[in-house]
């Protein structure tokens, strides 16, 4: 049977869009669906959220205020004198915006360069081989040989707390504010509360985070989200924490928010907005998948094989709509791999093997496990840790917050965790994971010469550590 595609990939988030690139650098003729409405010449937005309203806006407008916070705290220290920092939001907004548009069209432009046919609109199964497109009410339809769904995913919203997108605001809103709430709530202290919390608190805000949990960043080492609250409390953000939100009323203009704390005792709180961050749920609505029987997890999440197939053996998924971490690069690998896979190659991803990174800062790295999970899981292990408080490049910077810590097996050396609290810890742990993929040991990081005087000597003299050689603690 005759297919127009090869390949359609349903989603041109940064799964999708590798997805298609890769597939179509290995010969395979393929089309993307985007149903995010864009320039009406230039075709749907591509990106998904991560670009649009997610991973990008977020560390542009990151970058922005840790420019602000470090003039109004840490300028003078550097012989820096000026009158009086002013935030201009409107132009931070634009800057953010401009970021964002220039990386779109860089994807729309790679479809372009990859012979890859875009298609705009809602795109949902038919059966395993056609796809309906819905756009803005025109209905068509293409069919290709092997489908491969990258929905990603979407905030999950608390019954008692709907969205209203004006007080009680998911992360979309929140990286298009257009002028500095005086009192923010943040429920939920993981990876995207903490790091909203870092733009609106350096920018002004009295921030207060709620976290059902007694740790923040609750899949890091324990270790190193600890320290990491500390320096985010000398920063300014306020934590409760093992509180439960039980709900929030406008009273007038502002939201007054409950909580219940760990001892029983009510909290309540005053803010102009509540950001809800307690996660993210695979955007499988309106997909197709429920008519034409794709089997899901028990947490909802598409059932797929280690080739990422589906219960319907010519429809494949990525990235957030399956299981692993929720993350734009852990996609990317996916998307590679189906590709691959799909073309006759051997394409594979190790979740073990994925990164997280929480861009606050310091910001926080790590990958593989933390100590608590390394004697959770029965390793026999040994710890090394180095402050950067010992490291030159950190001194020198005056950004001495944070940590490294490795986790190696006590037996053989191989490392089986990297945790990273410091300055520029999401380019560094990238050492961590090449040693890692090789299993490599604590002694190969420590033998590797670092340029000195620089942030990652602080990973080298951590991995002594583990071994009994630091040179500089």
């Amino acid at each position: 049977m005759s297919y127009d595609y090869d390949i359609c990939v349903i989603g041109a988030g940064p799964g999708g869009y590798v997805c298609a690139i890769r597939a179509a650098q290995l010969g395979k003729k393929v089309a993307i669906i985007e149903k995010r409405p864009g320039d009406k010449k230039k075709g749907p937005r591509l990106g998904g959220t991560c670009l649009n309203v997610g991973c990008i806006p977020s560390k542009a407008l990151l970058d922005s205020s840790e420019h602000y916070y470090n003039a109004v705290n840490h300028f003078p220290e550097h012989g820096i004198e000026i009158s009086k920092a002013k935030v201009n939001i409107e132009q931070m907004m634009t800057r953010k915006n401009k970021v964002v548009g220039d990386l779109t069209n860089g994807i729309a432009y790679l479809m372009k360069k990859n012979k890859i046919k875009v298609h705009e609109g809602l795109g949902k199964l038919v059966d395993e081989h056609r796809i309906s497109i819905d756009n803005e009410g025109t209905v068509s339809e293409i069919s290709a040989n092997n489908i491969v769904l990258a929905t990603g995913s979407v905030p999950v919203e608390l019954p008692f707390l709907p969205f209203d997108g004006e007080h009680i605001i998911s992360s979309d809103q929140a990286i298009a504010l257009d002028k500095i709430p005086k009192r923010m709530v943040v429920v939920g202290g993981g990876v995207i509360g903490l790091e909203l919390s870092s733009v609106w608190s350096r920018l002004g805000s009295e921030v207060h985070i709620i976290e059902f949990l007694p740790k923040i960043a609750g899949t890091f080492d324990k270790d190193i989200s600890k320290q990491l609250q500390k320096v985010l409390t000398k920063q300014g953000m306020q934590f409760h924490m093992e509180c439960k939100v039980t709900g929030a009323k406008k009273q007038r203009n502002v939201m007054q928010v409950s909580a219940e704390q760990k001892n029983g005792e009510e909290l309540s709180l005053t803010a102009d907005k509540v950001l809800v961050c307690v996660g993210r749920k695979p955007n499988t609505s309106n997909t197709g998948i429920e008519e034409i029987g794709i089997a899901l997890t028990e947490t909802g999440r598409v059932q797929v094989n280690p080739s990422f197939q589906t219960s319907s053996p010519n429809i494949y998924a990525i990235g957030d709509v399956i299981d692993g971490p929720m993350l734009a690069h852990k996609a990317e690998e996916d998307g590679i791999a189906v590709a691959e896979i799909l073309a006759g190659e051997h394409g594979h991803v190790d979740y073990n093997m994925i990164p997280g990174v929480v861009y606050t800062w310091p910001e926080l790295a790590q990958i593989g496990i933390g100590e608590d999970a390394a004697k959770e899981q029965g390793f026999k292990i040994k710890v090394g840790k180095f402050s950067y408080a010992g490291n030159g490049r950190a001194k020198a910077a005056g950004d001495t917050d944070g940590m490294v810590k490795v986790i190696a097996d006590a037996d053989t050396d191989q490392v089986l965790g990297v945790s990273i609290l410091g300055p520029r810890a999401s380019d560094i742990i990238g050492e961590c994971v090449a040693v890692m993929e090789y299993s490599g040991c604590a002694e190969d990081i420590g033998r590797i010469c670092h340029a000195h005087p620089t942030f990652s000597e602080a990973v080298k003299e951590a991995a002594l550590d583990a071994i009994g050689r630091v040179i500089h603690a």
